[in-house]
């Protein structure tokens, strides 16, 4: 038995799927309204937004709630682990200026979302939100979660398949649905030098931000990825190249499989 529910939240779907018999749809009433919140708080599209009014400067550090402070911290420590790479100071938002920390926030908060599952019971789950994914132990026992990447130039095929067993999260930077929108900060403009980068870590958030940073990087991501013990990287080149870092997991199962 198995709960399932998908939430428009954030511009995305996020989907859930539980594996854990005694875990309801109820259940899932306080992860949905944290996903709310962060769109609220979070959101760069929202001119209301905690975020928003920052970036404006109508409100000062002294004025920012913890949470927020605590993600813009951790945002300047990704800054100096990627060498620039990540950057969510620079970034051109939606609301019209260069503080966008979506690219560590979504994945920050759909991690905050497994550990409220964790607080409930919940042990055997899946967590999609627009393809960036965290798992928890296993679907059925023995058995991983199979994860695909979506392929970069084919929107029903797979790039890739990951069998992923818990606590694990896999996240994907590219341009296939939303253009050429990943900034280089050290140009500021757009940068499309490689078709994808997927990286797999232990945290989503984390795993979000490195994503990014090695789609900036290109292919020289993927040594300087080897350098972070707990992350591994995969790249896609558009004249159909790839390349992954050493503790990649299960290369042998790279495919390209139908949807």
């Amino acid at each position: 038995m198995s709960t399932s529910h998908v939430e428009h939240v954030m511009g995305m779907a996020v989907s859930f799927d539980v594996r854990d018999p005694h875990i309801t749809r109820a259940s899932l009433a306080e992860v949905i309204a944290w996903l709310h919140h962060v769109d609220a708080t979070f959101s760069t599209y929202r001119h209301d937004s905690e975020i928003s009014r920052f970036a404006r400067g109508e409100i000062g550090m002294d004025g920012l709630s913890d949470e927020v402070e605590g993600v813009l911290l951790r945002c300047v420590e990704l800054t100096g682990t990627t060498a620039g790479a990540f950057d969510a100071f620079v970034v051109p938002a939606p609301n019209g200026t260069q503080l966008d920390p979506s690219g560590f926030v979504k994945g920050w908060s759909i991690e905050h979302a497994a550990r409220l599952l964790e607080s409930i019971g919940a042990t055997n789950f899946c967590i999609n939100a627009g393809g960036d994914i965290t798992v928890r132990g296993t679907p059925t026992s023995g058995t991983p979660w199979r994860v695909g990447v979506r392929h970069p130039d084919h929107a029903d095929l797979f790039a890739l398949v990951l069998e992923l067993t818990g606590p694990m999260a896999i996240a994907t930077s590219a341009t296939y649905e939303r253009g050429a929108h990943i900034i280089d900060p050290m140009t500021h403009e757009p940068t499309t030098d490689i078709a994808s980068a997927t990286v797999v870590g232990r945290d989503l958030g984390v795993a979000d931000a490195f994503a990014t940073a090695v789609f900036v990087m290109g292919e020289a991501g993927v040594d300087w990825i080897e350098d972070h013990d707990d992350y591994s990287a995969y790249v896609i080149t558009h004249d159909g190249r790839t390349r992954w870092s050493s503790r990649f997991p299960h290369p042998s199962t790279v495919v390209t499989a139908a949807r």
